[in-house]
């Protein structure tokens, strides 16, 4: 089958050829004449595979016909991350080069201004991350009571990051006349649950195991001791005919560490984490599409909308804490049917780690050895490091109470020091609103005590005080018993 099989137009079959495609994918095959008939899609299929194209190509048909008005998209994407969404435009612009329709990208980290600028000028099609989305239209910057085709692209992903409230309300915005297409790499039981929510007699289609690693990626696992890991990643980069490589970390700041590392023992690489400003993220991804960085490491903000033309190898320096992470991250190599090479080290306490990504890709990593580096073995008992307990992770978290139930320190070591509360009552000093609810009580039998007692000073007063001023002169209002010096002075008497 080819793409003048699937409907579409000769426009746009003219860009597909253009593009250089001319077979298209099976996730393509079934998911596009569905999706050109109107039907609601689910759609589940690993990485790479084509999801994109999926819903683009019968979209941009669909919108040919009508004209979008001011603030008022006719379809909504939206993307977990911002690289995602930045693909997806660019998708756009690629396969919709002989059609007018117009795009806007919405996402953090970039001007309003520009952005408000598109969408005054009506948008067909309308690229956005949810907390972007929900930002404009809470400023009512944007009406979604026009959009007609709704895309929620790797939704597994948008649960992860917990996306899904956001999401739900952006949902709750448009209007129930529309087409829904609902795409997710994997399918665990709570996207089941959107997908039901989100979608009307939907055509589900899929065309692989659910987070199945690709065939074309060669694995491999590197089991020794957390502090033996850079120096093992340094050898197998040396060792392997790496062109350009990811390196995985599961924590920004250990990014940035393994970052400066690799540059002070004189490798080309480059950081890229959520945290980082998004010209400067942008403009590190350009830099590393265009073979000008070696190595990027980066956080899991580069496991999915990253598609690097012949990318020849992925380092996992942390084993993911969700295993469906893993086959995102090794599938950024092995793509359009490439070969790929993918590591992973693992620490002893990793073991669960492993266990669980063995489990969902329905096999062992091969592990192997590093020479000189002293290899060791996976406990399967001990919790990953860096991360809490299932039942604490489940249970919301709050901040520590001030009078929490633990000792202090030194409680054990000196006795407590007495507070008012431990001090019989006609001890203790009074407070302003205690002697006020006195008085106040004590004014309803005796209308001689008055329910406004004066403040108490600090200090008493000397015999002899002058209640106006310490020199026997005026006082001034505001300022106390102090008068300055230049309202003392006399007025000077004209003539």
């Amino acid at each position: 089958m080819d793409f003048s099989e699937l409907g579409l137009s000769p426009e746009l079959l003219r860009a597909v050829s253009d593009a250089g495609y001319t077979t298209p994918t099976p996730i393509q095959q079934q998911a596009i004449p569905h999706v050109m008939s109107g039907r609601d899609v689910l759609g589940c299929a690993q990485t790479g595979t084509g999801k994109t194209a999926g819903f683009a190509l019968p979209m941009i048909d669909k919108l040919t016909a009508g004209r979008a008005r001011a603030r008022m998209p006719r379809s909504l994407i939206l993307e977990p991350t911002r690289e995602l969404a930045t693909q997806v435009e660019a998708a756009f612009e690629v396969y919709g080069k002989h059609h007018k329709l117009t795009t806007a990208l919405l996402i953090g980290g970039e001007s309003f201004a520009d952005q408000l600028r598109k969408l005054d000028r009506g948008v067909d099609v309308l690229i956005a991350t949810p907390g972007r989305m929900i930002d404009l239209f809470e400023r009512g910057k944007i009406l979604l009571s026009d959009v007609r085709i709704l895309v929620i692209d790797e939704a597994d992903r948008m649960l992860d990051m917990g996306f899904i409230p956001d999401v739900e309300r952006i949902v709750g915005m448009l209007s129930q006349k529309r087409q829904t297409l609902f795409f997710s790499a994997t399918m665990p039981p709570e996207i089941r649950r959107l997908a039901d929510a989100f979608l009307t007699l939907p055509v589900e289609v899929s065309v692989s195991p659910p987070a199945s690693a690709a065939v074309t990626v060669a694995q491999s696992l590197v089991v020794l001791q957390p502090e033996a890991k850079r120096e093992a990643l340094r050898r197998l980069i040396r060792s392997e005919d790496v062109k350009n490589a990811l390196i995985f970390c599961n924590r920004k700041r250990d990014v940035d560490i393994l970052y400066k590392s690799l540059s002070r023992h004189g490798f080309d690489a480059a950081a890229l984490h959520g945290d980082m400003p998004q010209p400067k993220r942008t403009e590190t991804l350009e830099r590393f599409k265009n073979n000008e960085i070696r190595l990027l490491v980066c956080s899991d903000v580069a496991a999915r909308g990253l598609d690097i033309q012949g990318l020849s190898h992925v380092f996992c320096f942390d084993v993911p804490y969700h295993a469906e992470d893993y086959v995102h991250r090794i599938g950024r190599t092995g793509r359009a049917g490439l070969k790929g090479r993918s590591f992973t080290l693992a620490a002893p306490e990793d073991g669960k780690s492993v266990a669980a990504i063995a489990k969902l890709i329905g096999g062992d990593i091969p592990a192997i050895t590093i020479p000189g580096i002293e290899a060791a073995e996976l406990d399967f008992e001990a919790r990953p490091r860096g991360r809490r307990p299932a039942a604490a992770r489940s249970a919301p978290r709050s901040a520590p109470s001030r009078n929490s139930d633990r000792p202090s320190r030194d409680e054990d070591r000196r006795p407590r020091r007495s507070t008012p509360a431990d001090r019989p009552a006609a001890e203790r000093p009074v407070r302003q609103d205690e002697s006020y609810a006195a008085a106040a009580a004590g004014s309803a039998r005796d209308d001689n005590v008055t329910p406004f007692p004066q403040r108490q000073r600090h200090s008493p007063r000397p015999a002899g005080y002058d209640s106006d001023r310490d020199d026997g002169g005026p006082s001034a209002p505001g300022f106390g018993d102090h008068l300055p010096a230049f309202l003392a002075r006399k007025p000077r008497v004209a003539g």
